[in-house]
């Protein structure tokens, strides 16, 4: 069985070589879909008896390990060091810097990875992340995929 949550964060980035606008400091809405794969928990009297996982404890997982974090925040890429030294010297600014530019496909990537390890086997019924589409903007999104 498949389950999605979907959680909405504000934050900004740069694509250092890029070709056009986007290698300017700029932000996003972004959305990120979490999408979980387990068997639905039959256990009698269980508060979660008939689902995968409640979707409140998915939202707050992913809240803990990766919203929290990056909302609001500016995402950078550790080899920007420009923009990494600039961010840097603004006291109490809010930065993640990070191993990939930050594109859509590295962030879901990233997402991904990070989610992983915050659902793996949460509620005992072979829950595991199966996906993490996010959406720069409405119209462009990347998706990590679990490998087959």
């Amino acid at each position: 069985m498949l389950i999605t949550r979907r959680l909405e964060f504000d934050a900004g980035h740069r694509i250092p070589n890029h070709a056009s606008q986007c290698r300017h400091l700029h932000g996003h809405r972004y959305a990120l879909e979490i999408t979980l794969a387990g068997e639905i928990v039959q256990t009698e009297g269980a508060a979660e008896q008939g689902m995968v996982m409640d979707f409140s404890d998915m939202k707050a997982i992913a809240h803990a390990a990766l919203v929290e974090r990056w909302d609001h925040a500016f995402l950078v890429y550790q080899g920007d060091r420009v923009v990494v030294e600039f961010l840097a010297a603004l006291p109490g600014h809010k930065t993640v810097v990070l191993p990939v530019v930050p594109t859509a496909e590295n962030l879901a990537v990233e997402a991904f990875r990070i989610l992983d390890a915050a659902y793996a086997d949460t509620y005992g019924n072979q829950l595991r992340l199966q996906r993490v589409r996010l959406y720069e903007t409405p119209n462009n999104w990347a998706d990590a995929l679990r490998p087959s």
